[in-house]
């Protein structure tokens, strides 16, 4: 979420970001604050579809035991990498390890579990859960050509479903394209309409034969938005709400269409466009399929990596799609695609139907104007882990997240790290 580079500054483990733009800096002060069971904002008990739903708050203080081993690792990261705040709930199947946030949103105001951040490309894993939904129901079949539902996109009748999801339709990213960047720095405000982003996309040589190679595209996604409209003759926002969020309990998690972000609300701040400035409400309908730009808070990114993860709404064949689509063994330079665009996709990493595949862990990790988010959840033990940072003004550009959930990994799952993507 999101990806292989940003405009900006370049990474290759950064493909696992799939919906980011940028790692950008967040100015604020280092404050150190667990919050509580009480005095924090929290969210509603009442999801949106009526059905009850704990608040979100802390855990307990910890004085032992794998919960202190968290909490030392989110607290000392928070000083060694200049995060404003950072967020983490780490389960293990239906026992909570730790909720707990640190540091503040803004100046005099502590972080909170409930707060709502952006998700990025975590929605992504919505979108191929959603397909694969559909193909259980008999509605759909992954590699049907997507022509038969956008008849308009140029080589549709040799594009399936699957290349969409698992991003091997060798589109350009139009994320990556030139002048694009400068484009969301110059208005970070615009609102971008999916017709504009796909045509970025089309209007360039594609890097390679669909299905032939590996490449992250943001533009795959916001066809396979379309497709899924299309398919069910209903809004995306609905059709995930029906299919993945409702029947997850992601109450907390929810579309928009504006950049509006429901309250409690976890700003951010960045100086990426080289003047200190609040970045909470810079725009992001550029980063996926309208109807799945959303938000969550850290206890609905916890419940998501273990329902995404143990594939808890689909057929087990539909979860080896999910895990493997066709991608390991993709992946490789060309005379047409650089060696920093095609990457190589391997047992050990590789690009899932809307996940990353990281060792034994099944992940996201998005990055987006100040925000940096990551879910991963391994199998065998049923541990989901889920992290929310934002930056501090000496903060280094990168996934910050990540980084911290790979900690925490190695200190409850020692034998099964989270390796970078490539």
């Amino acid at each position: 979420m999101r990806s292989a580079r940003s405009p900006f500054r370049s990474r290759v483990t950064a493909v696992a970001a799939v919906t980011a733009l940028t790692a950008l800096l967040a100015l604020g002060s280092p404050v150190s604050a667990v919050g509580g069971p009480t005095g924090s904002p929290t969210g509603g008990p009442t999801g949106g579809d009526g059905h009850d739903r704990r608040p979100c708050v802390a855990s307990r203080l910890p004085d032992r035991g794998p919960a202190r081993d968290v909490l030392r690792i989110a607290e000392r990261a928070k000083t060694e990498m200049d995060l404003k705040s950072v967020i983490v709930r780490v389960t293990a199947g239906d026992r909570e390890i730790l909720t707990t946030a640190l540091g503040e949103s803004m100046t005099g105001v502590p972080a909170a579990p409930a707060m709502h951040f952006r998700n990025g490309n975590i929605a992504i894993s919505y979108l191929g859960t959603a397909l694969l939904r559909l193909v259980d129901q008999g509605k759909v079949r992954l590699d049907d050509p997507v022509a038969r539902w956008l008849p308009d996109l140029k080589d549709g009748d040799r594009i399936t479903l699957r290349m969409l999801a698992a991003s091997t339709t060798g589109l350009v990213d139009y994320v990556k394209a030139a002048g694009f960047g400068e484009s969301v720095y110059a208005n970070p405000f615009r609102q971008w309409t999916a017709e504009e982003l796909v045509a970025i996309s089309t209007s360039k040589p594609r890097w390679y034969e669909p299905g032939t190679n590996w490449s992250y595209s943001h533009a795959n996604f916001v066809l396979l938005g379309a497709a899924l409209e299309k398919i069910t003759g209903t809004r995306l926002d609905v059709l995930l709400r029906h299919e993945v969020l409702r029947p997850l309990g992601l109450h907390e998690t929810r579309n928009s269409f504006t950049p509006e972000i429901p309250e409690p609300v976890l700003h951010a701040f960045t100086a990426e466009r080289g003047t200190y400035e609040e970045s909470t409400f810079c725009n992001p309908s550029w980063t996926t399929a309208p109807g799945a730009v959303q938000t969550t808070d850290i206890c609905d990114l916890a419940r998501s990596a273990a329902g995404i993860g143990s594939g808890e709404l689909v057929s087990p064949a539909s979860y080896r799609e999910l895990l493997n689509p066709g991608t390991v063994g993709l992946g490789h330079a060309t005379k047409t695609c650089p060696a920093t665009v095609c990457l190589p996709n391997t047992e050990a990493t590789h690009y899932g139907l809307g996940v990353l595949i990281l060792g034994d862990w099944i992940a996201q990790h998005p990055l987006f104007f100040g925000y940096s988010a990551s879910q991963a959840y391994l199998p065998s033990k049923r541990l989901a882990i889920a992290v929310s940072t934002t930056n501090g003004p000496t903060a280094q550009a990168g996934h910050s997240a990540h980084t911290i959930a790979q900690r925490i990994a190695a200190a409850l799952a020692p034998n099964h790290p989270i390796p970078d993507f490539g």
